[in-house]
């Protein structure tokens, strides 16, 4: 599991080159005042003014900063070591008091202490963990008793089709769990197709019911759960943009879930 993990951080920290300067993560509009938090993970944590929160796989820092600028107390922490040079220096450099830690997820408790109103993740996270029942327990390790977890992502059904086939949606992958990752070739990145960057990526695939054991077994308790027919970016190449910035399969295709949020509470 190292070897995947270590070569999975290393196509992160070039990744963390090409993000900073792409489109689709827009530094320049943030530093300029824009919140680029989506409709979805706004209404999921509601108003977290004066609120700890913790935010895993952060990247490099933006949503955790965004967070920040909307009252809330923010730890992000990320695998990639050049993510968290970048969040501390955008930290640092927009004067936006935030928190960084550099660790693999399941090693957090190892790297930070204390415990958090608010846990945090989303989108296209969950793929890229070994398994999820320790996930599930870290999360309870760092909430607060009444605290909240959310997290939005890709539905574990979307993961199933072929993301590289150009016209269509087939069936390529496992929808339950393997100890073996998946693995594929990166051209560029989600963000920046046509970046000057190859590699390799290893990806894990989960269920809905991994995702809510893990979470039930670890002592919380789900408060909500709802589907949605979009995703927050191309998941596949046919695939289209709506005004609010969702990614929706075309009309040809019967509504399938695309991604889902979901709340869990830690009991007091």
């Amino acid at each position: 599991m190292d070897e995947f993990l270590k070569s999975n951080r290393e196509l992160w920290n070039n990744w963390t080159r090409i993000h900073v300067q792409s489109k689709m993560y827009n530094v320049a509009g943030f530093k300029a005042g824009e919140n680029r938090l989506d409709s979805v993970v706004r209404a999921g944590l509601g108003d977290v003014a004066g609120k700890s929160l913790l935010h895993l796989q952060c990247h490099f820092g933006l949503d955790t900063l965004c967070w920040a600028l909307l009252g809330a107390r923010v730890t992000g922490a990320d695998f990639s070591d050049a993510a968290i040079a970048q969040a501390r220096e955008l930290s640092a450099e927009l004067n936006i008091p935030a928190d960084f830690v550099c660790c693999n997820l399941y090693d957090l408790p190892n790297h930070l202490t204390g415990q958090f109103d608010l846990v945090f993740t989303s989108h296209g996270v969950l793929g890229w963990l070994p398994e999820l029942s320790e996930w599930g327990k870290i999360i309870a390790h760092f909430l607060k008793p009444g605290g909240m977890f959310f997290i939005a992502e890709a539905h574990p059904t979307a993961y199933i089709f072929d993301d590289e086939n150009p016209d269509d949606l087939r069936v390529r992958y496992p929808y339950f769990h393997t100890t073996e990752p998946g693995h594929g070739t990166v051209q560029g990145s989600y963000a920046d197709r046509d970046a000057n960057f190859q590699s390799v990526e290893y990806f894990w695939f989960f269920s809905m019911s991994d995702v809510i054991n893990s979470l039930v077994n670890a002592g919380l308790r789900i408060v909500e759960l709802r589907e949605y027919d979009f995703v927050a970016w191309q998941m596949y190449p046919f695939m289209e943009q709506d005004e609010n910035g969702w990614w929706r399969l075309p009309k040809r295709f019967p509504p399938l879930p695309m991604m889902f949020s979901l709340k869990a509470i830690k009991p007091e």
